[in-house]
């Protein structure tokens, strides 16, 4: 590849393996796996199914108790601390290269146009891509950069919880005749208004978050810089509140027997339990880094060295064979767990089995050759 003139030449070219952050690679490994259990019911079962656990899937009480851990366990929690990360991620990268010499939020605003690029591929795949989103935003935070990580986290709560205003005016909608359709139940008509309301929560949570998670990364939170005590407390009391909340969240929505009264309402003690059940995960991986070397916790930091691969790879793997081979066949929660746990221990093997071999994923190595236009190293040494 030919040099771009408005790139710089000094600190062309990735961090080496000694620099990573293992606890940053540890936590990414966990959420691009954690994902995939929500994302896989909008395979097969369809966008009312995520929200609506009455509306598919859930033939037998196993695939009731699947659906209920996952509304409390996982949903918006995982994908909260992939948003996180990408934050906290931005801002590493700028450091780095600022400091090897680089014009470091010129290359970043390069890497995100390719980010951008990639994730309109994967959107024609599949409309639940979420690195369109995190490139759009990474174009926001980077214009809010120099801001005091206090005033970025401030931001980013204030950002995120436009959600619930969101979900609150939407649910008003629906209170006065609104159908909410595809988002709830298949049957109903969609109402564009409550289309758009739910496409701008997504985006306020994604955007949101990643401010969050880029003001988390300059305190030192992020990549392990804090007290064991800080990262044991945040875990006890993030855990605490944000689960509890989605729990009450499951209890409104089945105490309103999954109606459309309650197809909104039900969402927001959810998303207001995102943001600590989000940070108590990360400090319990962040605890669970610093307490030695173990098989599966090196199995999880390669799959978060090779994230982009992984996450394009679900997608591919979940289109092909429960949107395309499983189209016609009824494929339940419990089932679609089966999908999950056989792609969680492919990816556990591949990703190390590849990086004993390669430098970086193939998805990554791809995408950091493009960054620095030029070619980088494929083998190890």
């Amino acid at each position: 590849m030919s040099a771009h003139p408005s790139l710089p030449a000094p600190g062309r070219a990735p961090v080496s393996e000694g620099e990573r952050i293992a606890s940053l690679d540890l936590i990414r490994g966990v959420a691009v796996l954690g994902i995939l259990l929500m994302n896989v019911v909008y395979f097969n079962l369809g966008e009312d199914a995520y929200f609506n656990l009455s509306a598919a899937g859930s033939a037998t009480w196993l695939d009731w108790a699947v659906g209920v851990f996952g509304e409390v366990f996982i949903d918006q929690k995982f994908m909260g601390m992939f948003s996180l990360l990408f934050g906290a991620g931005i801002i590493l990268f700028i450091d780095r290269a600022s400091a090897r010499g680089a014009r470091g939020a010129v290359l970043s605003l390069w890497r995100n146009l390719l980010l951008l690029g990639i994730g309109l591929a994967h959107f024609q795949l599949w409309q639940g891509d979420v690195l369109t989103l995190y490139a759009l935003a990474a174009f926001i935070l980077l214009a809010l950069r120099r801001l005091p990580a206090k005033v970025l986290m401030i931001l980013g709560t204030a950002i995120f919880l436009l959600s619930v205003g969101s979900d609150l005016y939407a649910q008003n909608l629906v209170n006065n005749g609104a159908p909410p359709g595809g988002i709830w139940s298949p049957t109903d008509p969609e109402d564009d208004t409550l289309g758009y309301l739910s496409w701008s929560a997504y985006i306020v949570r994604g955007l949101g978050m990643v401010l969050l998670g880029a003001g988390l990364f300059r305190t030192g939170f992020m990549d392990g810089g804090k007290s064991r005590s800080t990262y044991l407390i945040t875990a006890i009391v993030g855990l605490g509140v944000g689960l509890t909340l989605a729990v009450l969240g499951v209890v409104i929505t089945a105490l309103g027997n999954y109606s459309n009264q309650v197809a909104f309402a039900g969402q927001i003690p959810n998303s207001l339990g995102t943001i600590p059940a989000s940070l108590g995960y990360i400090a319990l991986v962040t605890l669970w880094s610093a307490s030695g070397n173990e098989w599966l916790k090196d199995r999880l930091q390669a799959v978060g060295r090779m994230a982009l691969t992984n996450y394009l790879a679900q997608s591919v793997l979940g289109v092909l064979v429960l949107t395309l081979l499983l189209e016609n066949v009824n494929v339940t929660r419990s089932a679609a767990l089966l999908f999950v746990l056989a792609v969680w221990g492919l990816q556990l093997w591949w990703s190390q089995t590849w990086l004993h071999h390669f430098r970086f994923g193939p998805a990554e190595w791809i995408w950091r050759s493009a960054t620095y236009l030029k070619w980088q190293p494929r083998f190890r040494a």
